[in-house]
């Protein structure tokens, strides 16, 4: 087989690679094939766009459409996808009308309110990492501990439901895991919940974020209730896995890079750029963002894609492209630059993006000032469990010792 043909054969999500080094399939694809057909789980075809400024051009570009991926018959990654009724799943206008629904909860200024809040429930956890039992997991105690704690506060939503939540989403999450039945019934499940919740705030209205989306649902009309319940849904489950693995992803990158660990105990004002690399070298969606279907003829990197095909763009390779970034799988908290797309770009960059960036450089502060200079991982980097099955890299569990 040549090098093209098997370029051309590239499975898609790729066999992760050991540890969260991107596939050496990208770089020989942003090389020899920067747009080229893969088969999904599903056996659906799409295009992968692998180049920096392909992806860029793709995640503005109006003629390939969210709202077109999630219509009958449309290309699917697997038996999961947000649905036509979430922000995820629109296009302006519909989309720019829920986007300004909630943008109020996540201005500069109403995100940088949270910080003494998010401050206290760092240390709090912090406290419990140093009192547990060794190994600690810092996934369970802390990684994904606190992004919970902060959306389900900024949602209005009892911690102590967090488990039964969390268990459902990782469900919602998965590429092929689970059956479209299972998927179907752990949507159901939330859905439920969230009924439940909407109507306690009918009968007692409160100013979290899920009392704001129920009087603009109620009072305003700007939304219908399935709208409603799919955006609270979409802000719970995406609002604390994303932050959660992507802060699981950056504590193992910084034990397999002690010298970089070591940088930032002695300038700890490099911790907001820390968290930028963290996000560029190891981005949550890893492979790439939710399938977009083209409503024309759209010519990408000299390859036109036609209208109703499917494409996906890498953010991972993208951020690893050797055209934007100087030696691109250098880990190095003092890189600038960084122009990453690891939120996206265009109409759908995430929502929560400052809010993420804060609960990251607020949690990798505290560990570093709270946790001795002697944190290791307490097993070899082998023995390390990933998830699997699901649309973006992480891990199961992260245990350490000092």
């Amino acid at each position: 087989m040549s090098i093209d043909e098997e370029l051309l054969a590239f499975p898609f999500p790729a066999p992760p690679p050991e540890g969260f080094e991107p596939p050496e399939e990208f770089s020989r694809l942003r090389d020899k094939a920067p747009v080229s057909r893969v088969t999904l789980p599903t056996g659906d075809r799409a295009w992968l766009l692998t180049r920096y400024a392909d992806v860029r051009q793709a995640l503005v570009d109006p003629r390939l459409s969210r709202a077109a991926a999630e219509q009958s018959g449309a290309p699917r990654m697997g038996n999961t996808s947000p649905g036509p009724k979430t922000i995820l799943g629109m296009d302006p206008p519909d989309h720019s009308r829920l986007r300004r629904l909630v943008m109020q909860a996540f201005t500069a200024r109403r995100v940088e309110s949270l910080r003494p809040r998010i401050q206290q429930l760092a240390d709090e956890q912090a406290g419990l990492v140093l009192v547990a039992p060794h190994p600690v997991d810092l996934m369970s105690c802390f990684a994904l501990s606190l992004p919970i704690k902060v959306i389900f506060e900024l949602l209005g939503v009892p911690y102590e439901d967090c488990d039964r939540l969390h268990a459902w989403s990782e469900v919602i999450f998965s590429l092929g895991g689970h059956t479209r039945e299972e998927v179907g019934e752990a949507r159901g499940n939330i859905v439920g919940y969230l009924r439940g919740l909407i109507e306690s705030r009918r009968q007692e209205p409160t100013d979290d974020l899920l009392g704001v989306l129920v009087h603009a649902r109620d009072e305003g009309q700007s939304l219908s209730e399935e709208e409603l319940l799919d955006f609270a849904m979409i802000l719970m489950t995406v609002g604390h896995q994303s932050t959660s693995n992507s802060l699981g992803i950056a504590l193992f990158t910084l034990l397999q890079h002690p010298e970089q660990l070591e940088l930032l105990r002695k300038k700890p004002e490099l911790v907001p750029g820390a968290v930028e690399e963290l996000l560029r070298h190891n981005p949550f969606v890893f492979t790439g963002t939710q399938l977009r279907v083209a409503t024309e003829d759209v010519e990408i990197g000299g390859v036109t894609i036609r209208e109703g095909e499917a494409v996906i763009a890498a953010l991972g390779s993208a951020n690893h492209d050797e055209e934007i970034f100087a030696d691109p799988d250098r880990f190095d908290v003092e890189r600038t630059p960084n122009v990453h797309l690891s939120f996206g770009y265009g109409v759908h960059h995430c929502l929560g993006a400052q809010l993420a960036r804060l609960e990251m450089q607020i949690a990798l502060r505290t560990l570093i000032e709270k946790l001795p200079d002697t944190l290791r991982l307490a097993v070899p980097v082998e023995w390390l469990t990933w998830k699997t099955g699901l649309t973006a890299r992480a891990l199961a569990n992260l245990p350490v010792t000092w």
